[in-house]
């Protein structure tokens, strides 16, 4: 009888090969397939990450989008079009375990915080024997970086997506004592003039690339929008308590 490979999702962290947890380590170095996600002609995050642990003879399996975030014209629609791309990525992934053959997704930061992977975790964990390991996300790293606590004590820390309407932005923010806002890119003029608006500008810390080789920080008055990529976040820490 036919045993089917198991499924492994992987945290690898926010940038800095050194962020791996040794649970991930140890899963990513057993696997026979190492799979991540990619934008066309480019290497993607999560392998530019784990490349230096990987041996010859484990596959590379890369899952390419087909877009990320380009503006196209109707009738594209892009959330059929990424619905479509995750069956297939699922496909190909449920290939290899079908073969037999342990399958370690890899995902930049955590793989259940806006990570890839949940989508091939929603279509094949009730089929496959599936494991998840989490990994240091992004907004610690980003804290860490700026070096600013998020939260004290009984403080609410709000997760935000910056593709968000101006209005519901504002309303989230001023209803929060501490914020992390992620995916921006082309949304951080939007974002920028919400933060002014509600008065936050002097608390705000704009990180690029957190960990990375070109990580950058600076204020949010400085950034040129044009400048932005997705793999940017604007921190608004809770206000620093004294005991």
């Amino acid at each position: 009888m036919s045993t089917t490979g198991r499924l492994f999702g992987l945290g690898v962290g926010p940038g800095d090969p050194e962020l791996i947890t040794l649970k991930a380590l140890r899963h990513l170095r057993a696997a026979p397939v190492v799979a991540h996600f990619a934008a066309r002609g480019k290497a993607g995050n999560a392998l530019t990450i784990i490349e230096r642990y990987l041996a010859p003879e484990q596959i590379v399996q890369p899952l390419i989008y087909p877009v990320t975030t380009e503006n196209l014209p109707p009738p594209f629609c892009y959330e059929t079009a990424l619905a479509t791309f995750y069956d297939e990525s699922a496909a190909i992934v449920a290939a290899h375990l079908d073969a037999g053959r342990d399958v370690a997704v890899v995902c930049e930061g955590d793989p259940f915080l806006y990570g890839s992977f949940m989508y091939v975790h929603d279509r094949l964990a009730d089929r496959y024997e599936t494991e998840v390991t989490p990994g240091v996300c992004a907004m610690l790293a980003c804290a860490s970086v700026v070096g600013t606590p998020l939260v004290y004590r009984n403080q609410t820390l709000t997760v935000l997506s910056g593709v968000l309407p101006a209005e519901e932005l504002k309303r989230r923010l001023a209803d929060t004592e501490s914020a992390a806002i992620m995916k921006l890119g082309s949304n951080f003029a939007k974002v920028r003039s919400v933060i002014e608006e509600l008065g936050l500008l002097d608390r705000a810390h704009y990180v690029e690339r957190a960990t990375m080789g070109n990580q950058r920080i600076a204020p949010l008055s400085s950034i040129d929008p044009a400048s932005v990529p997705y793999f940017a976040m604007i921190l608004v820490p809770g206000a620093r308590w004294a005991a």
